[in-house]
């Protein structure tokens, strides 16, 4: 394929995958950001899009073959996809994480604005951001930008004064909220009041306890005072029987949160 223009590639390339030249295209060309060769082709290394741009020098160290003089060569590279980094902003749906539940407010750690992840901490964002190196499945930045907070009072529309909020949080559930303002300095405030804002993934804390009990006697309690709940990773997923209750279908047994209604239902 002749390459005597610069231009850009519109198909999403993946890792692995041929750009649309070879190493003998004519001129000859440089291998940019994210790409190798391997025999005749050149591969993407990264995810992306195909981007060629004239040569600024007669060589590189990434030339796939040695240019001729004659010839005015180019860069062929991938150009990542743009990293939105998103802000919650007030009435934005947001799925967070609790991380603590005192008796007048819960703590979360927000994860995902308006189905956009969250980039990563402010101290690796100018690395993790630009690079797209963030990744919260891997333990990088988890929500450590923003912070949330839901109070007592908005936690649901009815009976605000009767809200305990250990019977609606517990440490380790996942949590669909809504910011409901900026909050101050440290943290948003979150609002569950709506029936499809709460607890969307929560696991039982009797489950794991239950099970070590009955095969390792006395170590039973070491793991689970070390666990606690939410966070014991033998504890089963619940699923929702009502607006306040989730069972574990393993055990059978009930715990009480403030549940996110289905989106099957």
């Amino acid at each position: 394929m002749n390459a005597s223009t610069s231009s850009t590639g519109g198909r999403l390339l993946l890792p692995g995958q041929p750009l649309s030249v070879a190493t003998a295209s004519k001129p000859q060309l440089e291998l940019g950001l994210g790409t190798y060769s391997r025999g005749d082709y050149i591969l993407s290394s990264l995810v992306g899009y195909e981007s060629r741009t004239p040569s600024t020098s007669s060589s590189s160290a990434f030339t796939s073959k040695a240019p001729s003089p004659s010839t005015k060569g180019e860069v062929v590279s991938i150009r990542g996809v743009e990293n939105r980094f998103v802000v919650p902003r007030p009435e934005s749906i947001v799925i967070a994480r609790v991380t603590r539940v005192t008796p007048r407010q819960a703590y979360l750690s927000i994860l995902i604005v308006d189905g956009q992840p969250c980039g990563s901490s402010s101290s690796t964002s100018s690395t993790f951001v630009q690079s797209g190196l963030g990744n919260h499945a891997a333990g990088e930045g988890e929500g450590v930008d923003f912070q949330g907070v839901v109070r007592s009072q908005d936690v649901r529309s009815t009976e605000k004064d009767k809200v305990k909020l250990a019977d609606c949080f517990r440490p380790g559930d996942i949590v669909r909220a809504q910011v409901i303002s900026l909050g101050d300095a440290r943290s948003y405030y979150l609002s569950t009041e709506g029936n499809n804002l709460g607890v969307i993934y929560a696991t039982s804390a009797t489950s794991a306890s239950s099970t070590a009990a009955e095969g390792e006697g006395e170590g039973a309690n070491t793991m689970t005072g070390l666990g606690g709940a939410g966070w014991n990773i033998s504890g089963n997923p619940m699923v929702p029987i009502s607006w306040n209750q989730m069972i574990d279908p393993v055990t059978g047994v009930v715990e009480n949160r403030k549940c996110a209604k289905p989106d099957s239902i």
